[in-house]
């Protein structure tokens, strides 16, 4: 396919709420006017706003004054001279994913993201790229692709991760011992200082930043390299003394770099900005140098009787010159087992395993990465470590890495109040002092009455433990403080780091004097001074005062009331209320479709807003349930800022690593406001569309020609606010019921049949697309299945997706008592249109929770799942021709995880089937209907019609009406052309008919 693939314009979002900032020194309207004037960027200083910018990817929550979304440097250096005059302190931020609080503070926010994101340019001969701040990593790493070359730490965070914020952490990742820190590639910054001057760090003879040097001068930049001078001439032996001996040490101010570069006449200035936390100048533009992307890799994974065996070998390990060595220990392997996700990860571990090494190896060729591992193996195996495996094809490899990166997931998905807490995560010591280190701070934990996985970057020394803590609790908040207080004296002792990836932020700056001592610490607030008089730019953080006990997001003072009981089954720890303080603000729902892939989250990746992701959503309504937030989550503000774009995809109790069902928390919160306030019109038309559909078809044709008259369009978006642009349902006079009762019903006998399904006529396929539930007869006959139809077509979808849940439950306890019986009597249940198979799969569990209910869902299929997973299809001689097909997955099968049945079936029918990485397609049945979201709909739709258009494939296929609809509307003629008389692209099922014909 070609054309309609261009990157679909982001969708507009309304202005959030007016002012609510209540300023000590500063009356709110001339501050906002001021600011406005000033950019030409957004600002933003309502309460909204606001709150969804207190928390980061920490433990943390401080309200910020307000946030600016800068549009170039000027816009930046206009804010900064602004708030200096003002005594208001700023803050740079990129995506929010700070580890320990440093991307929140009680200041005028600068997030770079929304507009600052551009790749600048790309020299591949120098081998050196330059990006604005707020570009996130994996997109500069796309755009260096072709080249063969990639900006070469590599954070988790990446695919969301600012490359402001990777210079201002001073980040690395998994692949350190190869290129070490962020630092490494910083070659010049363009800055904005604390009085909004704009200024240009790279190289600098020492000899000239002397000569420059003038701790009296006006000149904000004269008395920088004063601050400068004075820590090259008057600390750099204690520098060289107490600076730790590692490749990951994150920690105060960057000087052991300066220190050492000034050895050769010359400092990078840039450089020192690296591990800054945004608290010496605001980067605006950087130029990195790149590495060129290895040949092949190779991995090999070791296998250990327990942790410290594991760590013990690491030194051992490092000998072979590994590009990384990560830890797996025995609380993420029990865990891992336990999940549906890596359960066959972990079966491929030999019986015994406690503890694990992830090794991997860069090569020039195939052979070259298998004699590393074959080295690696005949020194280590046997040994210490009892047995390997190895992976040398890219599919192996992401297997492993994928049970390494289970960790952090795993471990984010508690409900409780106890959580695993990042404060003490990321310490660092020498390789070879692990295993003491290690048992060590088992004791520590057990003394303080928890426990921690022990997990990540064994190689340069730094585990992530994450210490089970309830800071809801006077003695969780006393049991951090200890932990951290003893943690950071071995630390000391052995010569490593606090902080060897994550930062200081507001979790482990206070520690930096005792990892450093007096001189060092004095020496940090002076420089500090120098570049930032007035402490005006993220003050606190690095040498400041801020406590780690102190702005928890959760302390003993929270306090939690949703104003409603709960509608739904939660089946967790405390509930609904869990599920609303699940998200911990990785932001992982902000990632783009080309770098994140999945379904998560469709809405920001079309509107690029904080509100309209997961995590913007789920912060938003914990602070309205905690009164954070001055609305109440029913009433009318909290429901248009905040869950009115939420199209229900499901995508984030999938992908968000924590698994926060937002869909099902919007339910909750709609059912109680209709409650509540009652529902309009629309709502309940679109909740009893099954009613309409069969109306509608009792009139057909008539019906489908009511649209069509003059001026009916318009009046029906005026009066009810459904789209004029859209296309709208029509309906067959002849139901799927009618057809199948005409023909005598089933025409494979009990004695013939391998299984009997019975078919549920969901209101789509019954009044609207009979073809489609055809087509499904058709095949699963083919394939020896007795089908019968069931006698009722709503599942309760459509009022469930409109949180009308006592109809919903209504509706599938009705369907529960009509099919469990036949259940039990061995008949399965097979729907076509995927959200109604969802719903008897998943939803009803959570309405009902009764053992019919889970006997329906535990027996209901989507009608390709139930061919695939019984492998139907098998028995049919299939006759595809050589059609190639792009296939979109409904997201909600996506969502749990049964998309790829479709595909399995399709291939094995004959077709070239190229299975589109989407996300939700916009239309999320009636969303797309609804005037005020039709430009949200469509910006989500242009999307997918983006990588439609990339697709080689003959044709688009899709399993759900509302997709098909969308991609009708969306797509030109010829890409949706139609086996069918309808337009819009088919469905799989009449694909697999279509094959059945030849």
């Amino acid at each position: 396919m070609a054309s309609n693939s261009e990157r679909p314009a982001r969708a507009a979002v309304d202005e959030r709420s007016e002012y609510d900032y209540a300023g000590e020194d500063v009356e709110r309207p001339a501050l906002v006017a001021a600011l406005r004037g000033r950019v030409d960027g957004e600002v933003r200083f309502d309460s909204y706003s606001r709150e969804l910018y207190a928390t980061d990817a920490s433990a943390y929550e401080v309200t910020p004054v307000g946030v600016v979304f800068p549009a170039d440097t000027e816009d930046v250096a206009s804010v900064v001279s602004y708030c200096a005059d003002r005594d208001l302190a700023v803050l740079p931020r990129g995506g929010g994913t700070s580890l320990a609080g440093q991307a929140v503070n009680e200041a005028v926010v600068l997030d770079f993201t929304r507009h600052m994101d551009s790749v600048v340019g790309v020299d591949p001969d120098a081998r050196e790229a330059r990006a604005e701040a707020g570009t996130v990593l994996a997109d500069l790493n796309g755009r260096l692709a072709p080249h063969d070359l990639k900006f070469a730490p590599d954070p988790a965070a990446g695919d969301r991760s600012a490359l402001g914020g990777a210079i201002g952490n001073n980040s690395t990742g998994a692949h350190s011992l190869k290129y070490g820190k962020t630092d490494a590639y910083v070659e010049e910054c363009e800055v904005v200082l604390a009085d909004g001057s704009v200024e240009t760090f790279g190289e600098i003879e020492v000899a000239e930043l002397r000569e420059r040097a003038d701790p009296e001068s006006d000149d904000l930049l004269s008395r920088i390299y004063a601050g400068v001078r004075e820590i090259l001439d008057e600390h750099a032996d204690e520098v060289e003394a107490q600076f730790p001996d590692l490749k990951r040490n994150v920690s105060g101010y960057n000087l052991d770099r300066l220190v050492e570069e000034a050895e050769s006449g010359t400092v990078n200035l840039a450089r020192l900005l690296a591990g800054s936390e945004g608290t010496l100048a605001v980067i605006t533009e950087a130029t990195v140098s790149l590495e060129p992307v290895p040949e092949t890799k190779s991995v090999a994974f070791l296998t250990y009787d327990s942790v410290l065996d594991a760590v013990t070998d690491v030194q051992h390990v490092l000998d072979h010159d590994p590009a990384a060595v990560e830890l797996v220990d025995d609380t993420l392997i029990d865990l891992a087992a336990d999940t549906a996700e890596f359960e066959d990860v972990v079966a491929l571990l030999p019986e015994g395993t406690r503890a694990a090494l992830l090794v991997e190896f860069y090569a020039e060729s195939d052979a070259d990465g298998e004699s590393k591992v074959a080295d690696l193996l005949a020194d280590r195996v046997g040994d210490v470590a009892f047995d390997a495996l190895e992976a040398h094809d890219d599919t192996e490899r992401k297997r492993f890495w994928k049970l390494r990166k289970s960790g952090l997931p795993i471990l984010l998905s508690r409900t409780s109040d106890e959580k695993h807490i990042s404060f003490i995560e990321d310490a660092a010591v020498p390789p070879e002092h692990l295993p003491e280190f290690v048992e060590r701070f088992q004791q520590v934990l057990e003394a303080n009455d928890t426990f921690a996985s022990f997990y990540a970057h064994a190689g340069p020394g730094v585990l992530h433990v994450r210490p089970l803590v309830n800071t809801k609790s006077e003695a969780g908040i006393e049991a951090m403080a200890n932990i951290a207080d003893a943690v950071t004296d071995m630390v000391v002792e052995f010569g490593g780091s606090v902080s060897g990836e994550h930062g200081d932020g507001r979790a482990r700056t206070q520690w930096n004097r005792k990892l450093y001592g007096d001189e060092l610490w004095a020496a940090f607030r002076d420089l500090k001074t120098a570049f930032d008089p007035d402490w005006r730019l993220n003050p606190g953080q690095v040498c400041g005062d801020v406590s780690m006990t102190e702005n928890l997001r959760f302390d003993p003072d929270y306090e939690f009331d949703a104003g409603f009981d709960s509608a739904l089954r939660w089946e967790n720890e405390n509930g609904m209320q869990g599920m609303v303080e699940l998200c911990h603000g990785c932001g992982g729902c902000r990632t783009s479709q080309e770098n994140g892939g999945g379904v998560m989250c469709p809405t920001y990746r079309a509107a690029d807003e904080e509100i309209t992701s997961t995590r913007g959503r789920a912060n938003a309504l914990r602070q309205a349930m905690s009164g954070d937030l001055p609305d109440d989550p029913t009433g009318d503000e909290f429901a248009t800022e905040v869950l009115d774009l939420c199209v229900g995809c499901k995508g984030c109790a999938k992908d968000c690593p924590s698994e926060v069902d937002m869909a099902k928390l919007k339910a909750e919160v709609e059912h109680a406001r209709h409650e509540e306030h009652g529902a309009g019109l629309r709502e309940r038309l679109f909740a009893n569309v099954d009613t309409l559909a069969r109306v509608g078809s009792a009139l057909a044709p008539l019906s489908n020609r009511l649209a069509d008259l003059p001026g009916a369009r318009a009046l029906l978006e005026e009066t009810v606010g459904i789209a004029r642009e859209r296309s709208l349902p029509t309906f067959e006079r002849e139901t799927l019921r009618d057809w199948f009762d005409a023909r005598g019903g089933a025409r494979v006998s009990e004695s013939e049949a391998v299984r009997r399904a019975v078919l549920f006529p969901d209101t789509y396929t019954n009044y609207s697309h009979p073809e489609v539930g055809k087509a499904a007869v058709r095949v699963l006959e083919a394939a020896g299945v007795r089908v019968d139809l069931a006698d009722r077509t709503d599942s309760g979808r459509p009022a469930h997706s409109k949180g009308f849940l006592d109809k919903s439950r209504q509706t599938a306890r009705r369907n529960v008592a009509a099919l469990a019986p036949r259940v039990r009597d061995g008949w399965d249940v097979v729907v076509v249109e995927p959200s109604d198979a969802v719903m008897f799969q998943s939803d009803y569990r959570d309405l009902l929770g009764s053992n019919a209910a889970e006997t329906v869902a535990g027996n209901a299929y989507g009608v390709c799942e139930y061919l695939d997973a019984f492998r139907l299809d098998e028995a049919v001689n299939w006759d595809a021709g050589s059609l190639g097909l792009a296939y979109h997955g409904h997201c909600h099968q996506k969502a749990t995880k049964k998309d790829h049945h479709a595909v399995g079936v399709l291939r094995r029918a004959g077709y070239g089937v190229d299975a589109l990485d989407s996300t939700c397609c916009g239309m999320a049945g009636s969303f797309g209907y609804e005037a005020e979201h039709h430009a949200m709909s469509t910006a989500i739709g242009d999307i997918l019609v983006g990588q439609v258009g990339e697709s080689d494939a003959d044709l688009v296929v899709a399993p759900g009406a509302s997709c098909r609809t969308q991609l009708g509307d969306l797509l030109d003629a010829s890409f949706a052309a139609s086996p069918t008389d309808r337009d819009g692209p088919p469905t799989p099922i009449e694909m697999l008919a279509a094959a059945l014909d030849g």
